[in-house]
C-alpha cells in the first residue's frame, strides 16, 4: 500500500484537528444551550401554580387553569428549545464543514509551503544522483536561502558534505592524471634506450632478446599508464560533442582487429547515429573488441557485433563464445583491475611476451565510464552456453539535437 505524502499527511492532521476541536466545541456549546434553555421558565411555572387564570365571566376551577397553563408552557419550551437546538446542530455542523473544508485547503497550501526547502534538497539530490559516474555533478550546491532553523541548518551541512565529496573526487582525479603524465616520461626514455641499444651495429643475439623482454614489459606499463589516463579523462562528462556513426567507428574496429582476431567475426551494422568524442566512443569499442577476442574459446570462438537503433536510443552490442561467467560475478569485470577467476583459460598467442595477453582489468572500467561520459549505460549478462553480451546504450542523435541532420565522420577520422 502507498504511503501518502508528508503533505498530505500534515494536511490531514492540521484539519483532522480543527475538525476535532470545532466537534468538541460544538457540543459543549449544545450542552450549554440546552441547559441555560431550561432556567427561564422555571419560575414561571411556579407562578402559574399560584396565580391561575380564567377566561373572561367564568368562574376559576381549583386547579384547571394553572395546569393548561403550565402544560401550554411546556410545549412551548419543548419546541422552542428543539427548534433552538436542532438549528444549532445545523448550521454549526454545516459552519464546521465548511470551516474544515477552508483548513484543509489553507493547511495543503501553508504544507506545500514548509516543505518546499525540503524539494528543493531533494530536487539538488536527485539531479547529482542521476549524473551516474562518481564524483560528477557534484560542484552543484543547494544553497538555502532562509532564517537559520531545522531545514536551512539540514542544507547547509548537506552542502558542506556536497564541497567535500567534490574536493575528494577532483583530488583522486588529478593525481591520476598527473600520475599518468609523469610515468609516461621514464617510460619513453626507457624505450628509446633500448631501442637504441637494439639498433647497435654488432648488437649479440642476448641482448636484442633481452632488449624485445624489455620492450614488450614496457610497452606493457605504457598501456597501463594509457588506460589509467583514458579511465581518468572518460570521468568527465563529454561537452564537445561531433556527430558521428557509431556503426561506423565499429566497422573501423573490426577492420584493424581483422588481421589479429583468432575467433569467426560477425558483423551487423545498421546505422546508429550518435553524437560524442570520437576518440573516446572508439576506444568503448575498442575495448570490447579487445576483451571478446581475449577471454574467448582457444579454438572455435565467434564474435558478433551489431549496432542499431532501439526505442530512440543507439545500441551497440558485442557477443563471444568463452567460458561460462556466474551471474554474480558480471559487476566484477567492470570495476578497475578486477579480472574473472576464469581468465586461465583464455588464448595465448605467441607473441604475448611478459603476460602480454592477461591485461589490466581496465578495459571494461573505461568503457562503463566512457558510456557514462556520454549519457548512457553498459550492461553484460552471460551467454548461454559459455561468454558474455555486453551491450552498450547511448542516446540517439535524433534525440539530442533534432534540428541538426544527422552527419557521420569518415573511418579515417577515428584513426
Amino acid at each position: 500500500m502507498k504511503r501518502l505524502t508528508i503533505r498530505a499527511r500534515l494536511t490531514l492532521v492540521h484539519g483532522g484537528l480543527l475538525l476535532l476541536a470545532g466537534t468538541i466545541l460544538l457540543g459543549v456549546t449544545y450542552v450549554l444551550v440546552d441547559q441555560r434553555l431550561r432556567q427561564p421558565l422555571n419560575g414561571i411555572f411556579a407562578r402559574a401554580q399560584v396565580v391561575p387564570t380564567t377566561p373572561y365571566g367564568q368562574l376559576p376551577s381549583p386547579g384547571g387553569a394553572a395546569e393548561q397553563v403550565r402544560v401550554l408552557i411546556q410545549e412551548t419550551q419543548d419546541e422552542a428549545k428543539r427548534t433552538a437546538l436542532e438549528s444549532l446542530l445545523t448550521q454549526g455542523g454545516l459552519a464546521l464543514l465548511l470551516i474544515s473544508a477552508v483548513a484543509l485547503g489553507f493547511g495543503w497550501l501553508i504544507a506545500g509551503r514548509a516543505l518546499q526547502p525540503l524539494h528543493q534538497i531533494t530536487g539538488t539530490a536527485r539531479r547529482i544522483a542521476a549524473v551516474g559516474a562518481a564524483g560528477r555533478g557534484l560542484h552543484e550546491r543547494i544553497a538555502l536561502h532562509g532564517p537559520q532553523d531545522e531545514v536551512k541548518e539540514l542544507a547547509d551541512t548537506f552542502d558542506l558534505m556536497l564541497e567535500r565529496l567534490d574536493r575528494s573526487f577532483d583530488g583522486q582525479r588529478r593525481f591520476v592524471a598527473n600520475a599518468s603524465h609523469e610515468l609516461r616520461t621514464p617510460l619513453a626514455l626507457n624505450r628509446s634506450l633500448l631501442e637504441v641499444a637494439m639498433s647497435r651495429p654488432g648488437a649479440p643475439a642476448e641482448l636484442r632478446q633481452l632488449g624485445e623482454t624489455l620492450l614488450a614489459v614496457n610497452e606493457r606499463h605504457e598501456r597501463l599508464i594509457d588506460g589509467l589516463l583514458t579511465l581518468a579523462d572518460s570521468e568527465q562528462q563529454v561537452v564537445d560533442r561531433t556527430p558521428v556513426d557509431l556503426a561506423e567507428i565499429a566497422g573501423h574496429v573490426l577492420d584493424q582487429a581483422a588481421g589479429t582476431a583468432e575467433p569467426t567475426v560477425r558483423r551487423w551494422l545498421a546505422p546508429a547515429p550518435t553524437a560524442g568524442d570520437p576518440v573516446l566512443l572508439e576506444r568503448l569499442t575498442h575495448n570490447l573488441v579487445e576483451n571478446a577476442v581475449r577471454h574467448n574459446l582457444p579454438a572455435g570462438g565467434e564474435i558478433e557485433v551489431s549496432t542499431g537503433t532501439v526505442d530512440g536510443r543507439v545500441v551497440l552490442v558485442v557477443v563471444n563464445t568463452g567460458p561460462v561467467v556466474p551471474t554474480y560475478d558480471i559487476e566484477t569485470i567492470f570495476q578497475p583491475f578486477r579480472r574473472l577467476r576464469h581468465e586461465r583459460v583464455a588464448v595465448r598467442r605467441p607473441d604475448d611476451r611478459a603476460g602480454a595477453a592477461r591485461g589490466f582489468g581496465l578495459g571494461l572500467s573505461i568503457v562503463r565510464a566512457v558510456a557514462q561520459a556520454h549519457g548512457g549505460a553498459v550492461h553484460a549478462q552471460p551467454r548461454n552456453g559459455g561468454g558474455l553480451v555486453v551491450t552498450v546504450t547511448l542516446p540517439s542523435l535524433g534525440a539530442m539535437v533534432p534540428a541538426q541532420p544527422a552527419r557521420v565522420l569518415p573511418a579515417a577520422t577515428y584513426g
